[in-house]
């Protein structure tokens, strides 16, 4: 099947098209520059897939070429969306890029690709969770319950993210109900995203915010403020769970909680001075042991998609190698 891979040059995303040539499948993929599609071509050298430039996902009209394939598109998965906190202005920066981006990939290929049978959508944990009022056990069934004017007045980043998770996926679950396109919709949404680094990375300044934060936990460099969200998954196992929502009768038109488990930040830390044990006793902080005060309930992701989360040993392990072949 020939899929469309949004995003492409991401951290998440290159593992999804590692996943999508593993299972068979002729992939086109968005970049926002030659360079990156260049540093795909040379990491997959000889595997069957192209790369298309798109700038600004935000953009009217910008995945409509993108989505003009021969042969024509069986799917689509849709991992491009900002995940940063450098933010001057929460609507500008965060909350358009990703609603519009997330409908103007639906648009397209309700306009123009009407080959396409199923569009994966990679939302957030930030679109589930409930800061305000958390509920004991986090379920599929959960909304982050801010609100709009929230989201375009909050002075906290993570908060403005959170939002335009919340609302870049709503907006796709509203563009299928009234528009009522001949595609499925399933959507992921994962917590922090751990393991080895497969994307472009020029400089270890330039990671990605999760692998930026193994990073520092690995390096023992004093972290200003709180841990940070002390659930996780693999990148490799969100990767595959992109690949077989595809074709999976039970998984259209779902949404699925993508956490393998929670885990604090000291786990982590331990994690890496057993298997790295040139790093014990330069901590600079003191590691949390503190996990949050509710569950987690994946059985979704397990039953329907059929997905085997890994140890997070083997994750953190993982993570930490690839950024020490970086320079780390």
């Amino acid at each position: 099947m020939k899929v469309l891979l949004t995003g492409g040059s991401g951290f998440l995303a290159v593992h999804c098209l590692d996943a999508l040539l593993k299972h068979g499948h002729d992939v086109v993929v968005t970049v926002r520059s030659d360079e990156k599609g260049q540093y795909l071509q040379e990491l997959f050298k000889g595997k069957p897939f192209s790369y298309v430039i798109v700038k600004d996902i935000g953009a009217e009209g910008a995945f409509d070429e993108a989505v003009k394939t021969d042969p024509p598109l069986g799917a689509v998965l849709h991992t491009a969306s900002p995940f940063h906190f450098k933010i001057t202005d929460n609507k500008k920066d965060l909350l358009d890029p990703a609603i519009n981006g997330t409908t103007g990939i639906l648009k397209a290929v309700h306009r123009l690709a009407k080959s396409v049978r199923s569009v994966v959508i990679t939302s957030s944990f930030a679109a589930i969770s409930n800061y305000s009022n958390p509920p004991k056990v986090y379920t599929e069934e959960i909304w982050n319950d801010q609100t709009m004017d929230e989201a375009l007045n909050t002075t906290n980043p993570q908060a403005a993210y959170r939002a335009s998770k919340k609302f870049a996926e709503k907006a796709a679950w509203v563009f299928m109900e009234s528009q009522k396109p001949s595609f499925t919709l399933t959507t992921l949404c994962p917590p922090m995203i751990y393991g080895p680094v497969l994307h472009q990375v020029k400089s270890l300044d330039d990671l990605n915010v999760s692998s930026a934060r193994i990073l520092r936990l690995y390096q023992g460099i004093q972290r200003s403020g709180p841990a940070g969200s002390l659930m996780h998954v693999d990148v490799r196992d969100l990767a595959l769970a992109h690949v077989l929502a595809i074709d999976n009768p039970r998984a259209l038109n779902q949404r699925f909680l993508m956490v393998a488990q929670l885990a604090s930040e000291k786990e982590l830390r331990d994690i890496m001075e057993k298997n790295f044990p040139e790093i014990r006793g330069h901590l600079k902080d003191e590691a949390t042991d503190a996990l949050p005060p509710f569950g987690i309930d994946n059985s979704k992701s397990v039953n329907v998609l059929g997905i085997n989360y890994r140890p997070l040993e083997e994750t953190i392990v993982d993570a930490v190698k690839s950024l020490k072949a970086l320079g780390a």
